[in-house]
């Protein structure tokens, strides 16, 4: 799972839960695969991206030296900070952890880097 993919899953799905949003992510296992680099790409996904999230995820992948923990204006200038999210975002791939609900608890198990966000009957 590419962290990108992490801004955007939400456990709102779940009977009660009014935002589950975002969730906390756990990682296990991470790889790193290299992605050709496109500053215009990665400058036009943050407008739909959760800097809190993004920010949470490059605490936990170890890159808040890389990622600050305010979105800074005018982004679109830094290459280097693009380089650093594109690396955070495109690159790091979640083999084996796990994303839990911040209003329930449930947790979601991230296996062979797919998520599986299946609820149970009586969790709909």
């Amino acid at each position: 799972m590419k962290l990108s993919t992490y801004n955007f899953l939400t456990s709102m799905a779940i009977k009660g839960v009014k935002v589950g949003f975002p969730l906390k992510l756990t990682i296990n296992k991470k790889d790193v695969v290299e992605s050709e680099f496109n500053p215009t790409f990665v400058e036009r996904i943050l407008p739909k991206l959760d800097w809190s999230a993004v920010y949470g995820a490059a605490q936990v992948a170890e890159l808040t030296e890389d990622i600050p923990a305010v979105q800074p204006e005018n982004i679109g200038e830094n290459e280097v900070l693009l380089q650093k999210l594109h690396h955070l975002l495109f690159e790091i791939d979640v083999l084996e952890g796990q994303l839990e609900c911040p209003e329930t608890g449930r947790v979601f198990p991230i296996t062979d880097g797919i998520p599986n966000m299946l609820l149970n009957e009586d969790e709909v």
